[in-house]
């Protein structure tokens, strides 16, 4: 156990719950108009402590101990057997973390994951509502996939699926989440009718801006070790989302006619999502080419595709995340081709490792789809309803929901 470790993975930790809070609740809450700013920000804040005291309770366990291919086991229930001198491993055989320090990073993890899942049905979904669904598709498909992936002896992690941060285990799977949401509770009221603008771009730029100096914790946090590996991924963190920006704004200038603010915050998002499953194994200019594709697929996904589903995505986290995040998963079978600078192997095959990551982004598509519905559905049955009345919603949630407003003139 190196001093040098823990320090960095406790940093990368701090870097990740900044993420969330206040970087994720910032890019979303001014996106949504001001009257439903403070509900979006206490649901980022709720899901995230929700999930961070069920991680202790049974999330860790279920996720990180070694029983099934597709899930872990109660041994470490409530953290038992968890002390001060347990270890864990790193992708270095003789280079261990204290298990707290992992546990710590991971819960972070699995909360921006759930919490990301919020801005698909902002503005019209019930707050209980929010809170029992989150319960159970953490359980039911966070845990589940978190431990194919990551877990020891997981299914796609045994079958060689590359996801360095977690491109099928966060971006996939609450992507796939926030689509199925949006659909159940139905559009916002004048969707498609009326201007639902954003109400504070500067906040969004804040929040986009958090979220991208957190990233680094994020994905060169997920080397485990302050090594080299985290450095190449924490590089690529740096190219990648700074092709992205460009490449989104360059676009949107050539088809819309001018470059938006919300679409350079929005391209960075989709850059730093993109090269999230391949950050520790692709080389700098892979990381680069996958951002110039991020920006441009996180555009379409968020104009072209929406358009085509018809789905009332507020804040567009399945055209951003699950699009980008597909992409992402998808080249990384690309790039980490030693022939293209990654870090494969001599023997890599491009061809096999593409349909390995195939195959691990439908396994996610599919389970974050069924339960979401099923927990949706369960959700809505137990809280009277998944939306809030006609009154509530042109009213605002900020004080229907929490008897605030955000601003008073």
């Amino acid at each position: 156990m190196h001093r040098g470790d823990v320090a960095w993975m406790m940093t990368a930790t701090l870097l990740v719950l900044m993420m969330i809070v206040p970087g994720l609740a910032l890019f979303y809450g001014g996106m949504v108009r001001a009257k439903n700013v403070l509900s979006v920000l206490m649901q980022v804040l709720m899901v995230t402590s929700l999930v961070l005291v069920l991680w202790a309770f049974y999330g860790y366990s279920l996720a990180f101990t070694e029983a099934m291919p597709w899930l872990g086991s109660f041994a470490k229930v409530f953290l038992s057997g968890v002390t001060p001198e347990s270890l864990a491993d790193t992708f270095t055989d003789e280079v261990k973390l204290p298990e707290y320090v992992f546990i710590a990073f991971q819960g972070t993890f699995a909360a921006i994951t759930c919490s990301l899942i919020v801005g698909a049905f902002a503005e019209r979904i019930k707050f209980a509502a929010v809170m029992v669904f989150t319960v159970l598709w953490f359980t039911f498909s966070y845990l589940p996939i978190a431990h194919m992936v990551w877990g020891p002896g997981g299914w796609l992690l045994e079958e060689g699926a590359i996801d360095f941060a977690g491109g099928t285990v966060v971006h996939i799977n609450a992507g796939v989440a926030g689509l199925v949401g949006a659909m159940l509770v139905g559009k916002r009221l004048g969707y498609g009718r009326e201007a639902l603008a954003p109400h504070s771009l500067p906040l969004t730029m804040v929040g986009a801006s958090l979220l991208w100096v957190g990233w680094f914790g994020f994905n060169a946090g997920s080397n485990l070790e302050a090594t080299s590996g985290a450095a190449i991924a924490f590089l690529n963190t740096l190219f990648a989302t700074a092709a992205a920006v460009l490449s989104w704004s360059a676009t949107e200038a050539l088809v819309k006619g001018k470059p938006s603010m919300l679409g350079a915050a929005s391209g960075a998002v989709a850059g730093l999502v993109v090269i999230t499953p391949a950050c520790g194994t692709v080389g700098p200019i892979g990381a680069i080419v996958m951002g110039l594709v991020g920006g441009v697929a996180g555009l379409w996904g968020v104009s072209a595709l929406k358009r085509w589903h018809g789905i009332d995505d507020s804040l567009d986290v399945f055209g951003v995340h699950a699009v980008c995040g597909i992409v992402g998963a998808l080249l990384t079978g690309v790039f980490t081709s030693p022939l293209l600078g990654g870090t494969g192997d001599a023997d890599f095959s491009i061809v096999h490792q593409v349909w390995v990551q195939f195959y691990s982004v439908v396994v996610t598509l599919v389970l974050s789809a069924v339960v979401a519905f099923l927990a949706f559905k369960v959700a809505g049955a137990l809280t009277g309803g998944l939306r809030v009345s006609e009154e509530e919603e042109r009213e605002g949630l900020d004080v229907t929901a929490h008897g605030e407003t955000a601003y008073r003139l």
